[in-house]
């Protein structure tokens, strides 16, 4: 463990880390983890023990933690106030794999008897509809900070926070490649929320130096899934390749018409696409924003992660 001094972060190795699991014990099988893998993920049960157990753990204490203060709050106010959900946000770039983490996170705390109702929001389902930003001229700007309704997904999050027991949330199809007009997530009293998106952890550019709230700003906690820029290429097109070959297929996706390209044509375009949009994305605005998150999963180039930076102030 690496405890810098001019730094916010203590650093742990793989195994430093998975020493810090306490004997918690591993709830899913092969099998279910399996089922939570994206097209390219592949993540052993020795990894999501020496990894993901340890952060279920220390997610639960947060969690546990803060409900807590929530009745030491009720107790001063001489009352019981509504139930209010633990957010957690997940930030990283395009194909890093902030999904399938999403889901491994959600499965193991769904595990804890303190709170098992543990539900995933995806940033996707703001995008504004690709009529909008054909209009707006930005669709080459997909997954930007301007394609986003932003107001749209902090009054969802003020919702949550402010302890509705329903709330409603758009949802997005990958496989048309655009919002669902007539299908929504519905949010019952959760305990926790994983946000889930590339940019939840930006800041909004200031006007008049007046403050704003943050998209973060409704987080409790917060994780940056990072990996190098050769790496996070290489995955972007190993993607590319395997979705030509299967979702691409399908008539109805937005993508259908790279499904005949030969292995050389797909890979050119998908690395045009990556350089022209994704990598743009992310040195303009995912990476900057690392240094806010809690903690921060560096992943090697098989996908798997090497080093964990754990906020310490």
């Amino acid at each position: 463990m690496k405890n810098n001094t001019f730094s916010p972060y203590i650093t742990f190795n793989k195994e430093e880390w998975s020493e810090l699991r306490n004997n918690v014990p591993m709830t899913l099988t092969e099998h279910q983890l399996h089922s939570l893998m994206g097209v390219q993920d592949y993540i052993t049960l020795d990894e999501a023990s020496d990894i993901y157990l340890p952060l279920s753990r220390l997610l639960n204490l947060y969690t546990t933690a803060y409900q807590q203060l929530h009745t030491v709050t009720d107790t001063f106010i001489g009352q019981r106030t509504k139930k209010v959900p633990f957010i957690i946000g997940i930030a990283g770039s395009v194909a890093v794999g902030k999904s399938t983490i999403s889901r491994i996170i959600k499965a193991l705390l769904s595990q804890w008897n303190s709170h098992p109702n543990v539900d995933i929001l995806t940033t996707d389902g703001f995008l504004y509809p690709n009529e909008v930003l054909e209009q707006r001229g930005i669709m080459n700007r997909k997954g930007f900070p301007e394609s986003y309704d932003i107001k749209k997904l902090m009054k969802v999050l003020g919702d949550l926070k402010s302890g509705k027991s329903e709330v409603r949330a758009p949802l997005y199809s990958h496989l048309t490649y655009d919002v669902l007009q007539d299908e929504e997530q519905v949010f019952h009293d959760p305990d926790i929320v994983i946000v889930e998106g590339v940019n939840v952890l930006q800041t909004p550019k200031r006007k008049k130096k007046t403050p704003q709230t943050f998209v973060s700003d409704f987080f409790d906690f917060s994780i940056y899934i990072d990996a190098n820029e050769d790496a996070l290429e290489k995955w972007y097109v190993n993607r590319f390749m395997k979705l030509r070959d299967t979702a691409f297929q399908d008539e109805r996706s937005y993508f259908h018409k790279y499904a005949d390209l030969t292995n050389d044509e797909a890979s050119d375009t998908a690395k045009d696409i990556w350089g022209r949009i994704n990598l743009k994305n992310l040195y303009e605005n995912i990476l900057p924003t690392k240094s806010r998150a809690d903690l921060i999963l560096h992943k090697d180039g098989d996908h798997l992660i090497d080093e964990i930076h754990l906020r310490k102030i």
